[in-house]
């Protein structure tokens, strides 16, 4: 959770007891410089109260070749020649008649350079392209390409797609009902952590998103992998596309103090611009906390509640919109874990609980469900069943930052039984960037 400051305490005590290892030494400097950017954060911070919404003032539209983008050294050129021009008649004519051209001068340059070249994307620039305000199944094609050849998308573009899924999510409850029709099929994914290849891969194995082969995928987009931003803006272009062919919930790696360590935000830094940093940020907090499929499986990222008693209405009445509090329903369904023994105990990530099979059974009973979906956890095969095989882990990332050796999953719904049907996948190749290569200089000491 991006705990420096108890973190500082800890190194300063082992800096005590070992005042000559160098390895303490090291890491007690980087966890000082890690707690001195947080307080200087801290410090120009607007209050919750008082801040805007970076969404709100953006007009993407507007981006591409107006003042300000990679076309604003021929505007100045071509001004320069112009401003050289009036200059000469005014020598040869006289200041009047040089008056009077260089009006009609200003004018046609000012409408150029302001409204003719405003919108519109550099001729140059050979990537996706969305036509107007839709996004076409042949633009998210065309992009997917784009990335696996490592080419970067317009920022229009980008901008487009995450300020429309920003206003999709907004309209949303914080629990989902999704309907499948008798005779249709539905496919859970767990985390995907930027690893963008094995995305395409599940894509090749079971069908790109579409009205007929829905999606949900349950949280942890990003961080870790280095092909997040790759990842985050394929799903959320293909909600876009067709918003009931792909769902997406809120794992515990869609916020701030999560991608500030782990790699998002450096990548989003890297490949976009720091306003994309804000921007991500807020969309985060508009994604729904979890799924029901014809009321009877439950799809969380991470788990159950450290009270008895929660109703899906309860869930349903959280307010979403901020970044995850350290207790309580929002928390708890972003970072539990499930136990083998009964009751609750506390959690190895110190943060959420754990909590046994006795837990799962009385809140499936008190809901009217079958079945918990989760995910949250890297296992051997990509996925374990638990609980009396009343909760399954789905995990699909496989070969989790390049070391782990699992498989990645996922499981195929067929209603009206909704019997799961997992498949497992081997991780594919990709380009030689590291895992947590854009990652905070603190945590990649620990690698």
């Amino acid at each position: 959770m991006g705990k420096f400051k108890e973190a500082l305490k800890d190194f300063q005590q082992v800096k005590k007891i070992c005042p000559n290892d160098p390895d303490a030494t090291k890491k007690l400097k980087e966890c000082e410089k890690a707690v001195m950017k947080l307080k200087f954060e801290e410090a120009i911070s607007v209050p919750e109260s008082e801040r805007r919404f970076v969404a709100d003032s953006i007009d993407y539209h507007s981006i591409g070749t107006s003042p300000g983008s990679s076309s604003m050294p021929t505007q100045v050129g071509i001004a320069a020649v112009a401003v050289a021009f009036v200059a000469v008649l005014a020598m040869m004519l006289g200041a009047a008649a040089a008056t009077m051209v260089a009006a009609v001068v200003v004018v046609v340059l000012g409408t150029w350079w302001w409204g003719g070249s405003t919108g519109k994307v550099e001729p140059q620039y050979s990537g996706a392209k969305i036509e107007g305000d839709v996004v076409t199944l042949d633009f998210v094609k065309k992009m997917m390409d784009d990335f696996k050849n490592q080419k970067c998308m317009h920022k229009r573009y980008a901008f487009q797609i995450v300020l429309q899924m920003r206003e999709m999510l907004r309209s949303q409850p914080s629990l989902v009902d999704i309907n499948v029709p008798d005779g249709s099929h539905f496919t859970v994914c767990g985390d995907v952590h930027g690893q963008f290849y094995d995305l395409i891969n599940i894509f090749e194995l079971n069908g790109l998103p579409s009205e007929e082969n829905p999606y949900l995928f349950n949280g942890d987009f990003v961080d870790r992998g280095s092909f997040s931003v790759e990842v985050i803006l394929t799903l959320f272009a293909l909600k876009c596309m067709c918003p009931s062919a792909i769902y997406l919930a809120r794992g515990n790696h869609e916020s701030r103090s999560m991608n500030k360590i782990y790699g998002f935000e450096g990548e989003v830094r890297s490949k976009l611009s720091e306003k994309f940093v804000e921007l991500f940020a807020e969309v985060f907090c508009c994604l729904p906390l979890a799924h029901v499929i014809n009321q009877k499986v439950f799809v969380v990222h991470g788990g159950l509640f450290s009270v008895d008693g929660v109703k899906l209405s309860d869930i349903k009445a959280v307010d979403r919109f901020c970044e995850p509090p350290e207790e309580g329903l929002m928390c708890e369904l972003l970072w539990s874990d499930p136990q083998p023994f009964p009751g609750r105990g506390p959690s190895k990530r110190g943060v959420g609980l754990s909590f046994g099979a006795d837990v799962t059974r009385k809140f499936l009973q008190d809901n009217n469900l079958d079945l918990i979906v989760r995910s949250h956890e890297v296992k051997d095969e990509g996925y374990e069943i638990e609980h009396d095989g009343k909760l399954i882990t789905i995990f699909s990332a496989p070969n989790y930052c390049d070391q782990m050796g699992n498989k990645g999953a996922y499981i195929r719904f067929e209603a009206p039984d909704l019997k799961p049907n997992i498949v497992t996948f081997s991780a594919v190749p990709h380009p030689d960037v590291k895992p947590m290569a854009y990652a905070n200089n603190f945590l990649r000491m620990f690698q």
